[in-house]
């Protein structure tokens, strides 16, 4: 992405759509009121390939951005300014730069960890250095894998992941699953052992049900490390395809294609109703920013967005 479309990327504002019968466009004193009756920030990342440290000023298209202290800077002022927040990441966490072939992934799990990351889903290239070595540093993550499709029951990683996640955040449920993307001649068997790769689209379809309906989430995410789109096979599961052949599912956080999408963005479900995407590139450029106002009833109202930079702004 050259700098011109980046600054275009980042930006802000209040998504008109209707995740509910009653969602409303908000005025500053109507939006006030929903504030008190209840807030959740979800903040999120994806695709940080082990970028530790700012981008080189002499960088042609990003020079002197993203950077993990910068980001755990700003996660800090807006965990002071705001008391429900949920921080997630849509993997491949690891990969990039000499971070990974020195420390295996422990360094960024140790720091997502210091960040608090709440969850993440694993990425293809978290596979990078097999399943023992990722079972290596698993320790030094503090915060769960949620991952719904891969099937890891006769492998080491057998019980070391989540397939779902319930958070309650001042009496809002929010219930996560994820997915990732086929294994299968994207990473090598070595890696991936006898891990079993599901259709993601059944496996949402069963846990958006599942935690909507028999677990009463007033709100469900979806950790999708699918990509978000492939022009050139219109028919290859994206979160495009997974938003529109399940139901239940509010929002999909992704991954995997390094999309900077200008804002979330609106589908149809295949019941008629609304699911938001969202994903912020890569390297961590962008820190993610979806607020979530519910009535006293726990039905959505109003959604504001904020996809920030992750630049020399920030105070370290």
């Amino acid at each position: 992405m050259n700098r011109k479309s980046f600054l275009r990327t980042v930006t802000g504002g209040t998504i008109a759509m209707t995740l509910a019968p009653n969602l409303i466009m908000a005025e500053e004193p109507r939006l006030q009121s929903l504030k008190s009756s209840g807030k959740l920030t979800i903040l999120h990342t994806n695709d940080q390939h082990s970028r530790i440290e700012p981008f080189d000023s002499s960088y042609t298209r990003n020079p002197n951005q993203g950077g993990f202290a910068r980001r755990a800077s700003l996660i800090q002022k807006i965990r002071n300014e705001e008391s429900n927040t949920l921080l997630l990441d849509s993997g491949d966490i690891f990969q990039g730069t000499p971070y990974f072939n020195f420390f295996g992934g422990e360094l960024e799990f140790k720091l997502m960890s210091m960040m608090k990351y709440d969850a993440s889903t694993m990425g293809n290239h978290d596979f990078d250095n097999g399943l023992d070595g990722f079972l290596k540093v698993l320790p030094n993550a503090k915060f769960p894998f949620i991952c719904s499709n891969y099937d890891f029951k006769n492998t080491i990683l057998d019980g070391k992941t989540s397939a779902y996640k319930i958070f309650n955040k001042d009496g809002i449920k929010v219930g996560i699953f994820g997915v990732g993307i086929q294994l299968e001649g994207l990473v090598g068997k070595k890696q991936y052992g006898e891990t079993i790769w599901n259709d993601p689209v059944d496996v949402a379809q069963h846990y958006s049900g599942f935690l909507k309906n028999e677990k009463k989430c007033d709100l469900v995410i979806c950790l999708s490390h699918i990509g978000y789109d492939y022009k050139d096979d219109p028919e290859k599961i994206s979160d495009k395809i997974l938003a529109s052949k399940t139901e239940n599912i509010d929002l999909i956080l992704g991954g995997h294609t390094h999309t900077f999408l200008p804002e979330p963005q609106n589908f149809i479900n295949r019941t008629g109703k609304n699911v938001l995407v969202n994903q912020v590139g890569w390297a961590g450029l962008l820190l993610g920013r979806i607020d979530f106002f519910f009535d006293s009833n726990k039905n959505i109202q109003q959604i504001t967005w904020n996809n920030q930079a992750i630049d020399s702004s920030i105070i370290v």
